[in-house]
């Protein structure tokens, strides 16, 4: 199976319901397949890989467990759904961002008796302290610290026919993210072997030519002693040089030091992934409030997935189910009102 074929199926991948067996060796072999597949002429490779890939297959596990079920979403339940109105500003703003969902579309599309669709709509979570007025019981209290909450860039990339299969596919690109991250320590370390390799050839180079005729045209003008020391320093640095490479290692001892990094980001998934249930008790206005606050509040619950690793990222997230009716038609050109306004 190629890279590609591992991305089209990526929902059948991840058993959201369980650790099989037949899941931890799939994500062994797509590990494998993502990385460098070279990895597999390395004695053990699936022995040495499998505990790491558990580990990692046990704890997506938990995580996809701990989210909680799907909730309706809708431009109508706007009004009467405190945490819809957390989310957007607007109720036109639902069906504006179900609309920018091309992926919520195709499955519609693909699936006609379909009524209604899964997604995780991914949002920017912004937090902002300021001073405010307060009220407790009776008495208004000024220049008070407040928080106030907002969301922004809604985002429905993951969508699918069930909750089950949204489950799965959450798990697969949970997967692929650390494979990613993975894939990103190895890279660093193919850089630097790449920029040493390149450093001794420069040097290996400029010392070949002191040798045989001093630098350049200083051998013209009688300049053996410092051509001596130049080449002095240079054997220094390609020795240090060589050493370098030597501690990274080359060949199958580079194939081994890539195998060792996936493991060990496998086997500590926890440090590059975290996903907590928040809840926040919030006014009307989005200001985090006490749990004696007297005004009307409603408590808004989302999870945090926080990424850490190369690119650390924080994104609030909801899972949804929305009625194929809730999907705004797509817009055609009207070339009536293009003509006028030429």
């Amino acid at each position: 199976m190629g890279i590609l074929d591992w991305f089209k199926n990526r929902a059948a991948q991840f058993d959201a319901d369980g650790v099989s067996e037949d899941t931890v060796q799939r994500a062994a072999e797509k590990a494998i397949a993502l990385t460098n597949p070279r990895l597999r002429v390395l004695p053990d490779c699936h022995s040495r890989l499998i505990p790491a890939v558990r580990r990692t297959v046990i704890f997506l596990t938990e995580v996809l467990r701990g989210l909680p079920p799907a909730r309706p979403i809708s431009a109508a339940a706007w009004s009467s759904d405190a945490a819809l109105r957390a989310f957007f500003v607007a109720p036109s703003d639902i069906p504006a961002m179900l609309g920018r969902s091309q992926n919520l579309r195709t499955v519609f599309a693909k699936f006609p008796e379909l009524d209604a669709a899964y997604l995780v709509l991914g949002m920017a979570l912004n937090e902002q302290r300021s001073l405010g007025i307060a009220l407790q019981g009776t008495i208004v209290q000024r220049d008070v610290v407040q928080t106030s909450i907002s969301f922004s860039d809604h985002r429905a990339h993951l969508c699918s026919r069930d909750e089950s299969r949204l489950h799965r596919l959450v798990g697969a690109q949970a997967y692929e993210f650390l494979l990613a991250e993975a894939l990103s320590e190895i890279g660093e370390d193919r850089v630097e072997r790449q920029e040493l390799e390149a450093n001794r050839a420069l040097i290996g180079a400029r010392l070949r030519l002191l040798r045989q005729q001093g630098p350049g045209l200083g051998s013209m003008f009688d300049a053996g002693l410092p051509g001596n020391s130049e080449q002095a320093t240079l054997e220094a640095k390609l020795v240090e040089n060589e050493q370098q490479l030597a501690a990274i290692g080359g060949g199958e001892s580079a194939l081994e030091a890539e195998l060792d990094c996936l493991i060990q980001v496998l086997d500590n998934p926890q440090r590059y992934l975290r996903v907590e249930q928040r809840e926040l008790r919030l006014n009307t206005m989005n200001v985090v409030v006490g749990a004696d606050d007297s005004g009307p509040v409603a408590d808004v619950r989302f999870s945090l997935a926080e990424l850490a690793g190369s690119s650390p990222r924080r994104r609030a997230f909801v899972l949804f189910h929305v009625a194929r009716s809730e999907l705004p038609t797509v817009q055609g050109i009207d070339f009536d009102l293009a003509a006028r306004c030429l």
